[in-house]
């Protein structure tokens, strides 16, 4: 069973940075990050696999930046030139080596005041 262990997150104002980062326990192959408002579905923010290969959401692209330590099986995303429309609770994600298995953070508030 693997863990996820979410650190960082927080509140600043629009146009600021924050870091969020995340150690997993266990092997994986993809990690990730989604978000999710309140009353709205959760939705995948950015990805990077154990190669290195990302994607990352439209809305983020050129903003947030997602990075990866393999050697301590964790991952780290900067938020750049953050928005009001970017609060929301962050959640760690990841998929192990058998692409079978789905594991999610408990999550951390990014809160973004304009």
């Amino acid at each position: 069973q693997v863990q996820l262990v979410e650190s960082g997150g927080g509140s600043v104002q629009a146009g600021g940075s924050l870091r969020i980062s995340c150690a997993a326990s266990g092997r994986i192959f993809t990690m990730g990050w989604d978000r999710q408002v309140p009353g709205k579905q959760r939705e995948l923010v950015a990805t990077i696999t154990a190669y290195g290969g990302t994607s990352y959401e439209d809305s983020v692209k050129g903003r947030f930046t997602i990075s990866r330590d393999n050697s301590k099986n964790t991952i780290a995303l900067q938020m750049n030139s953050l928005k009001p429309e970017d609060t929301a609770v962050y959640y760690c994600t990841a998929e192990d080596f058998t692409r079978e298995n789905n594991y999610l953070g408990q999550g951390t508030q990014v809160t973004v005041s304009s």
